[in-house]
């Protein structure tokens, strides 16, 4: 029976042991969909206001060019991520990358998502350090404690 499976993707290395994990360990008949949360910095890149400080003025060509790499970067490994899955025998058609802008925050927005029928969320456990994560709470951990009638695998 194929179950539809949501991969919380964020390009880190735990989030690509994730998508190993389901290579590995999932049936290939499951529709996987690999999830990466954009933030929005398209109104920032964009923005020209008298208001904006002059070091923002001059940093804001930077900071855009670095974002359009980061993206770049995001898109190349969630094609690696979607052909690792292919090349374990999930059907192309069942493998779907999908990229959404954050709303409400990564975690909310991840919870968002499954009510599109998943059954399950894999993600990679994020290695923030033990104070950070005490303070701001992991995504991983959020989405765990958001998540209601779903499974959760926390992949380290």
């Amino acid at each position: 029976m194929d179950k539809k499976i949501l991969v919380a993707f964020d390009d880190s290395d735990n989030a690509m042991r994730a998508v190993e994990y389901v290579a590995k360990n999932f049936a290939t008949d499951n529709k996987i969909t690999l999830l990466n949360i954009v933030q929005d910095t398209a109104t920032l890149c964009d923005m020209n206001s008298p208001e904006l400080t002059p070091y923002f003025k001059s940093q804001q060509k930077s900071f855009c060019t670095l974002e359009e790499k980061k993206k770049d970067l995001v898109d190349s490994a969630l094609q690696k991520a979607r052909q690792i899955l292919i090349d374990a025998g999930f059907k192309k058609k069942n493998v779907t990358i999908k990229a959404k802008r954050k709303k409400k925050g990564v975690a909310r927005d991840i919870v968002q998502e499954t009510q599109s029928g998943y059954h399950t969320i894999i993600m990679g456990r994020r290695g923030q350090s033990g104070i950070k994560e005490f303070i701001l709470g992991s995504i991983s951990q959020k989405v765990f404690h958001l998540v209601k009638d779903i499974s959760v695998l926390v992949i380290n």
